[in-house]
């Protein structure tokens, strides 16, 4: 029987409880479900705190995909979705969260879960998603001031980071690392539409140029395609980064490099893909409140 071929792009889904956190003695639970064109990501906070998050692959169906990452982040939590006080949705998805009360875009979640990941001296977001790039002006509260995006195209993506990862043949999570490892860093590749650059790439391989340094001119399109878009935005400090391609540390570090700005380095407690989940809801249990207040 012929093996399976290996999906390099296939990047790992997981889930997550913080521990020693009792939900059934908190007042506020609320949820956030972010479905991306890519990643469905669901943030459960109790009081305000993270409790339980969990992160998988958006399927073809928004609501099923809202639906499975949910009950995944609710598993072995003893929790039901019915325990949940309130519910936003967020991401190019929201709208079709079943279950959500309220559906709040995912520029304004970012912003929001930034501000809680990092603190308040955040100003400036960019949001790497799936297929589209944000770069966002916050205010000390997390709150939108401006916001320009990029999705025209899948480049400076996720999406397009996983094509690499399989023309390549190496799995995404170690694309960034590798994409490092390179003498001096090549031009970057001239175009940044995935497949016209996926053309590109497979005739730099054929000329004889190693995976790394392919990688290296890839990133760097990316990175110089999402530093123009930040430009016109206009950079302020401090400066971080939400979506996957946060984790990838090759383009992270050309685009510090061609901005001369270091991004605040990941939280270890916070996945940055879960950044519009947590600010979803945060946003539920402000919602909650407002309803408490009137009653």
């Amino acid at each position: 029987m012929a093996s399976q071929k290996k999906e390099f792009w296939r990047w790992p889904e997981y889930r997550r409880t913080v521990p020693d956190v009792d939900w059934r003695s908190g007042d506020i639970i609320t949820a956030g479900v972010d479905i991306g064109s890519v990643s469905s990501k669901t943030a459960i906070m109790v009081d305000g705190e993270l409790y339980a998050y969990a992160i998988m692959r958006t399927g073809s169906s928004s609501p099923d995909s809202a639906i499975k990452v949910t009950n995944w982040a609710l598993e072995g939590t003893g929790m039901k979705l019915e325990d949940i006080h309130y519910v936003v949705g967020t991401g190019y998805g929201r709208v079709n969260v079943p279950f959500a009360k309220k559906a709040i875009t995912e520029i304004a979640c970012h912003a929001r879960g930034a501000n809680f990941i990092w603190g308040p001296t955040v100003r400036t977001v960019l949001d790497m998603g799936g297929q589209d790039c944000k770069a966002i002006k916050v205010d000390e509260k997390g709150k939108v001031k401006a916001f320009l995006m990029n999705d025209k195209c899948a480049a400076g993506t996720g999406r397009g980071m996983e094509v690499f990862a399989d023309l390549l043949g190496i799995p995404i999570e170690d694309v960034g690392e590798i994409s490092l490892q390179v003498k001096e860093e090549p031009p970057p590749v001239s175009n940044t539409c995935v497949v016209f650059a996926k053309a590109e790439a497979t005739a730099l391989l054929r000329k004889g140029w190693p995976k790394e340094k392919v990688l290296a001119a890839y990133t760097s399109a990316m990175a110089h395609r999402v530093v123009e878009l930040l430009l016109r935005l206009g950079v302020e400090k401090d400066f971080v980064i939400t979506g996957g391609i946060a984790k990838n540390i090759g383009v992270v570090t050309r685009l510090e490099r061609e901005l001369g700005i270091k991004s605040l380095p990941m939280n270890p407690k916070y996945d940055p893909m879960i950044a519009g989940a947590i600010g979803a809801a945060l946003f539920a249990k402000a919602l909650v409140e407002l309803q408490r207040k009137r009653a």
